[in-house]
């Protein structure tokens, strides 16, 4: 954090499921905890009720109570048709409302201030950006102008168009669109790797909505993504969800009640299964710390 405050950028991540900002100081990644709650990351929620718009945490802690006008997932419909097969198939598990403009974009329907609105998926990311926006300067003190914003190495010319227009609206010059798994290899410090050779890297990512695998070169200190693959549908959302059909099927069969058809029931469900299945990888990642000594 030096020099001209106008040339000061942060790095943004506009996850599926959490969102973060960084900056580079004392000459390594600092992660900027919210300031409002202190937590690194924020929930990609933004919730519309009668009187105001919530962005991250508290969006998603009245969700419960207002399922059809709190929107997450965002990530999953930026840059895409409404009828693109994923889309068609997530619109099915979301407690909000999606339908597709004159131009076959997917937009967001909520009530906010009594008021029928509809959104794009970029305007839901810029008010999330917005919020990052916003602890961004909370923390270094003075306004950000300039960002950086990860996107998945398999997004299409569309998908990164889309995220980059969603920094725009946020009101930020968006000087690059950097693939995720290349600032992750940044920010570990494999950018400094003291060797003339060419290094192969393989970048795990298992996220909120996605679970990728990349591979990337390192020559002269310039990344290269030479191949990524994974699964669009398989981070922690995707098992949360698992959870839910499953406790869907037993609540029907036992009890003979379809809380599929309970927007806000199933939305309780979905927010008390992330719960359960949080505690329980605690109580595993315990009981593994307890192994060494019980093997002595």
């Amino acid at each position: 954090m030096s020099g001209d405050i106008a040339d000061i950028a942060a790095g943004f991540d506009i996850g599926t499921t959490t969102s973060c900002a960084a900056i580079w100081k004392n000459e390594k990644v600092e992660i900027i905890p919210d300031h409002q709650t202190g937590s690194r990351t924020i929930p990609s929620y933004v919730s519309f009720t009668d009187e105001e718009k919530l962005v991250g945490e508290p969006a998603k802690n009245q969700s419960t109570m207002n399922p059809k006008n709190t929107v997450y997932d965002a990530k999953r419909l930026i840059g895409r048709k409404f009828d693109d097969a994923s889309v068609l198939s997530d619109n099915k598990l979301w407690s909000f409302k999606v339908t597709g403009d004159s131009n076959n974009k997917p937009q967001i329907n909520v009530t906010y201030k009594n008021e029928e609105k509809k959104f794009h998926p970029e305007q839901i990311s810029a008010m999330v950006i917005q919020r990052l926006k916003e602890t961004t300067e909370s923390y270094i003190g003075h306004e950000l102008k300039k960002v950086v914003i990860t996107v998945p190495a398999y997004f299409n010319d569309s998908q990164r168009q889309a995220t980059k227009d969603a920094g725009v609206i946020a009101g930020l010059e968006v000087l690059r669109i950097i693939n995720e798994p290349t600032a992750a290899a940044i920010a570990y410090g494999l950018d400094k790797h003291d060797t003339d050779k060419e290094i192969n890297i393989i970048v795990f990512d298992c996220g909120g909505g996605t679970h990728d695998v990349s591979v990337l070169t390192l020559d002269g200190g310039i990344f290269e993504v030479k191949a990524t693959g994974g699964d669009t549908h398989l981070g922690g959302s995707d098992i949360d969800n698992i959870i839910v059909d499953y406790l869907c099927d037993d609540i029907k069969k036992k009890h003979k009640i379809d809380v599929k058809k309970n927007a806000r029931a199933l939305k309780r469900l979905n927010i008390a299964a992330e719960k359960a299945k949080k505690i329980y990888l605690q109580v595993q990642q315990h009981q593994l710390k307890w192994i060494p000594f019980l093997m002595e």
